[in-house]
């Protein structure tokens, strides 16, 4: 659904009870598109490359419930410097499993199989989650009369942020009135 919110300004991702299944780094490779360059089609209508990109603000909701992919998503997300983590920290179970084979009697275990490294070279994540950059915890209370306190602070933090930003997609130029140039 992302394609359809490109038009935005900003971009709030919610990945909050992500339980993960794998390494999206496609999000996080669509989430971190520069702009390269602006084209003028002959009826006068510009479009960009890469035509699926927003490059306004963005945020990322995460909390304690997200593990896994979960944990990795805002893992790259920070790594990338695309945006802020707003929330709580993820619970710190990226570490993968795979081949596990049946048991005899139907049941099956589920055993590590590989274990994630940062691009630093660090054994992280694991056991530690990943921290938010603005700490905002759910408040019970709030939540029982339907509002979302991590939601209405990752509202707050992007409407600030648009404030200044500064697109870095420039204007088109006039037409050239001379040839070659």
């Amino acid at each position: 659904m992302f394609f359809n919110q490109i038009d935005k300004e900003a971009l709030i991702i919610d990945e909050r009870a992500n339980g993960g299944g794998q390494a999206a780094n496609y999000i996080t490779e669509v989430l971190s598109r520069r702009h390269l360059s602006t084209w003028k089609d002959r009826d006068g209508m510009p479009y960009n490359t890469p035509a699926g990109a927003l490059h306004g603000p963005k945020v990322m909701l995460i909390d304690q419930d997200a593990g896994s992919g979960g944990d990795y998503l805002p893992y790259s997300f920070r790594h990338l410097g695309i945006g802020k983590l707003i929330g709580t920290r993820t619970w710190g179970g990226l570490i993968g499993i795979s081949a596990n084979p049946a048991l005899v009697d139907g049941g099956f275990m589920t055993v590590p199989f590989f274990r994630f490294v940062d691009a630093d070279g660090n054994w992280t994540v694991e056991n530690e989650g990943v921290a938010p950059d603005i700490e905002v915890k759910l408040d019970p209370v709030a939540t029982n009369n339907g509002l979302d306190t991590q939601l209405e602070r990752a509202i707050e933090h992007i409407l600030a942020e648009l404030e200044t930003d500064q697109s870095p997609v420039p204007p088109v130029p006039p037409l050239p009135t001379e040839l070659g140039r």
